[in-house]
């Protein structure tokens, strides 16, 4: 009797020992998991959350802000698409009718590949204050073994980190897009455009991207609250009663002046603002030569668009790099905006049209791409 005892509480301890994981493999990640591991709490470098950011922009936002964009003077932006790649000269040009420059949304063009991937290759290797010895995940010049790229990163001062995540970040958002307005079915009867689930999986799943996805996404939370902070230090700016978009429609140009004004105070009520008094609070003098960095690194990411070989691609390219550039360009003028006259020119502190519209459209940009996460996770509810 007592050997029957023994043996079931021995069969009894194996099971338990299987259940508590010693034995039993764990159920597998699901799709969402994999590609939003990373993507909740709190972000590096911050006091603020994912699930914050996605409340207030999804619900508070977002609606607003498209309404704003909608508005003409916020729907032309001017640039020379015809200037030559200063870089190299061997650009395949892209001969799709989606690649064409047109009054429509970001969306995919076709244009991938080798052409695609130079491109950004170039920016994030002679841009992102790395060197040539440190190689980027998934770069196919990496060894395998290779492991030392975000040991480097932790390594650097906090601006040029944040440098790398901010460019980063855009790439995300830009993924993002694609993926969410890709076209699914062309026919001589009609296009159709929506979420493609397995683009938005390639680019972003921790498995298939080897832990880089979510990381990237994290980014892209990241150039938000960058751009979010941007737009609360320039309220006064837009408040001064000379400033007008203007049209020539007074009525409409008013209305989109009072909407512009509601969405800015929106921003400025956030409650989890980046804090940017760590960026540059060291010596002066290093501190303005670090920001002329940042300033020349944009103007060469903007000259490096010229080498894209869809047009559309370039556009948007341009306009959220002056975008991004703009939003920093507000944030290193804090104290030339807070002595700004009530009224008259401005002459310390300016933002010319062309910066006003790609500010905006830039963070519309990203404002979609956080709204198009949220899709994203409902679509990948169901897949394993």
């Amino acid at each position: 009797m007592g050997r029957h005892w023994g043996f079931l509480i021995g069969l009894l301890g194996a099971a338990w020992l299987l259940r508590s994981g010693h034995g039993e493999q764990q159920p597998p990640e699901t799709a969402v998991q994999r590609c939003f591991c990373q993507v909740s709490g709190y972000l590096d470098d911050c006091t603020c959350d994912v699930e914050t950011i996605d409340r207030f922009n999804n619900y508070r936002l977002f609606p607003r802000l498209q309404k704003l964009l909608e508005s003409d003077y916020f729907r032309y932006y001017k640039v020379n698409l015809k200037r030559p790649c200063p870089f190299w000269s061997d650009i395949n040009q892209c001969g799709r009718r989606d690649c064409a420059v047109k009054p429509c949304q970001f969306r995919y063009t076709g244009y991938k590949g080798p052409d695609a991937w130079k491109i950004w290759n170039v920016i994030y290797e002679e841009n992102c204050f790395k060197p040539q010895t440190i190689k980027r995940p998934l770069n196919p010049l990496a060894s395998s073994q290779e492991n030392t790229f975000y040991s480097w990163l932790e390594g650097l001062c906090v601006e040029k980190r944040a440098f790398y995540r901010l460019i980063s970040g855009l790439h995300a958002s830009i993924n993002v897009h694609l993926s969410a307005r890709y076209l699914l079915q062309d026919t001589w009867l009609e296009k159709k455009w929506g979420h493609n689930i397995t683009e938005f999986q390639q680019r972003f799943d921790g498995i298939l991207t080897k832990g880089e996805g979510p990381r990237r996404l994290k980014n892209l939370y990241f150039l938000y609250l960058i751009e979010l902070r941007a737009l609360s230090k320039v309220v006064p700016f837009f408040e001064r009663p000379d400033f007008q978009l203007f049209t020539g429609n007074k009525v409409q140009d008013a209305e989109n002046k009072m909407l512009l004004l509601e969405i800015l105070h929106e921003i400025k009520s956030f409650p989890l603002h980046f804090d940017e008094n760590s960026f540059f609070a060291g010596d002066k003098n290093e501190a303005n030569k670090l920001k002329e960095e940042f300033r020349l690194h944009f103007r060469n990411i903007s000259r490096i668009m010229d080498c894209v070989g869809c047009f559309k691609c370039r556009l948007w390219g341009k306009l959220q790099t002056q975008g991004l550039g703009t939003a920093l360009k507000i944030l290193f003028s804090e104290k030339l905006i807070a002595n700004m006259p009530e009224s008259g020119p401005s002459y310390e502190f300016h933002l010319t049209r062309q910066e006003i519209v790609s500010l905006f459209n830039a963070f519309g940009r990203i404002s979609t791409s956080v709204k198009e996460l949220q899709n994203f996770r409902n679509l990948l509810q169901n897949i394993h």
